[in-house]
């Protein structure tokens, strides 16, 4: 009988997909739940995964004309229910605040004393309160567009959480922008959208498909919101950025008003758009394998982890001057317009215990360097993505290492594209499709679905009634459409329109 390979994280990804998402997070020290239900701490590595995001993200937010404010984490609950369609939207996952301070109580504990006069709502996203604010600063054409991003936290009270997928409060960042013109505003909305697949693709190494929510998925009170999607490796799809066009609907809540250039009064026309901690969630489920955590090299807080191997104090001196050195060399090249990021792991561990840790770390390049790398000029380095382990001239790696750094992120978003192009079928026989979706398993559904292109009719109830039962959505109406005519998988009404479908998280 054949051994079953030895892997570091257990289940596989095959066995149980979920608890192997877990178990990645937990081996690669990323994050662990809080003592406060649905929270999560983020932890150094993980920490520095986001770091890499934002910094990414806010450079092109910035060259896109946007700049950073900040707006206050509570909003009166009279502003939400100015907006009756985004209320409803966001009602189930509003945390609440009723008082203002604590008081003793006869048992020796604590109880909250001070009711306010109104409630005040912990952000599940900030749009109430900015459009309150945009109507204080617009009175004329003049002072249009504003073009505002805010990094920030927010809540929707979340009783099953999964870190980074679904937790009550999360990181994320939020534009919010107004403009005089509803064609100035459409084009934001696609301005950002381009944005959030550029970094997807080119920095996550995840390939996306961009498209218009369906009216059913669309965010509470837009007339329109665009979405980039991804396939996971259990190829469920993850809604991975959003970009809303709002269309007055706000302007006309909040009263963001201005004099045009002709002396009329107009409402003016909002987006808003944003991505969350939920991509770290993305990059974890898009690459990673049965070891561990697999990084691109682009958002890896280190590209290279110099491992030190010796067996004495004498040969310690030596070993670490050498390690320094190299350390030097490298971090003096340079990957994707910036320094390579090198860190010397000095720990007094076993070698074998250190390099597992960082193969749970998912650190693109391991170089390990003992005294017979020193004498022989060279050092042993292994690929995470590939796992090939290989020694090689010390010259040769310093001069190279921005190229295998560029090998390793194309190889990552090469492997990912495959999977979604195995994995996607257009499909326009409905028993076909049923079948796509339904699990062999139905106690413990395998892996399975994928995506199917179909024809589709868009907000017709039936529909909406036949993938409830399959646990299916449809995820987008992607914007390259052939224009071929068809009829609807579901009602047989004639339409040009293919949607994607999936099981989604």
């Amino acid at each position: 009988m054949a051994k079953q390979k030895k892997t570091a994280i257990t289940p596989t990804r095959e066995a149980d997909y979920p608890e192997w998402y877990q178990q990645v997070i937990k081996a690669a020290d990323l994050a662990e739940l809080s003592p406060v239900r649905g929270c999560m701490v983020v932890k150094p590595w993980g920490w520095g995964i986001w770091e890499n995001m934002q910094r990414v993200l806010d450079g092109k937010f910035k060259e896109t004309g946007h700049e950073n404010a900040y707006f206050p984490l509570f909003i009166p609950m009279s502003y939400l229910e100015k907006e009756a369609e985004h209320v409803e939207g966001f009602a189930k996952e509003c945390a609440v605040v009723t008082h203002h301070r604590l008081e003793p109580d006869p048992d020796g504990g604590l109880r909250p004393a001070g009711k306010l006069d109104e409630p005040l709502i912990v952000r599940p996203t900030s749009e109430t309160i900015i459009g309150e604010m945009y109507a204080r600063w617009v009175q004329s054409y003049r002072d249009l567009p504003i073009l505002i991003n805010q990094w920030a936290n927010v809540v929707r009270w979340e009783l099953r959480p999964r870190m980074f997928l679904r937790t009550a409060e999360f990181l994320w960042q939020e534009g919010h922008t107004a403009h005089a013109t509803e064609a100035e505003a459409r084009e934001e909305t696609e301005r950002m959208l381009h944005v959030y697949a550029d970094f997807a693709e080119n920095y996550m190494a995840m390939p996306v498909i961009r498209g218009e929510k369906t009216a059913a998925e669309r965010f509470p009170g837009a007339v329109s919101t665009l979405t980039i999607e991804a396939m996971m490796q259990d190829r469920k799809a993850l809604q991975s950025g959003t970009s809303h066009f709002l269309g007055q609907n706000f302007s006309k809540a909040q009263g963001i008003k201005f004099q045009n250039q002709t002396g009329d009064e107009e409402f003016a026309w909002t987006t808003s758009w944003g991505v969350s901690t939920r991509l770290i969630g993305a990059l974890i489920m898009t690459h990673s394998d049965d070891d561990g955590l697999v990084l691109p090299p682009r958002l890896a807080p280190a590209h290279v982890v110099v491992l030190p191997i010796y067996r004495s104090d004498e040969e310690r001196q030596k070993v670490l001057a050498h390690c320094e050195k190299l350390k030097k060399e490298l971090e003096a090249q340079s990957y994707g317009g910036e320094p390579v990021r090198v860190r010397m792991d000095d720990r007094d561990l076993r070698g074998g215990e250190k390099n597992w840790q960082h193969i749970k770390k998912g650190v693109p390049l391991r170089a390990e360097v003992g005294p017979r790398d020193i004498e022989n000029d060279s050092v042993f380095l292994a690929r995470r993505d590939t796992g090939e382990k290989v020694g090689v001239p010390r010259n040769e790696f310093v001069g190279t290492v921005g190229n295998i750094l560029g090998e390793i992120q194309d190889g990552l978003f090469q492997r990912a594209l495959e999977l979604r192009e195995q994995n996607t079928r257009t499909i326009d026989n409905l028993d076909e499709f049923r079948e796509y979706f339904t699990p062999k398993k139905a106690n413990k559904p395998e892996i399975h679905g994928g995506f199917a292109l179909s024809y589709f009719v868009d907000e017709d109830p039936a529909v909406e009634a036949e993938l409830k039962k399959l646990k299916v959505t449809a995820r987008c109406i992607p914007l390259d459409q052939d224009g071929e005519s068809g009829q609807c998988l579901f009602t047989g009404k004639p339409t040009t329109t293919r949607a994607v479908f999936a099981k989604a998280y």
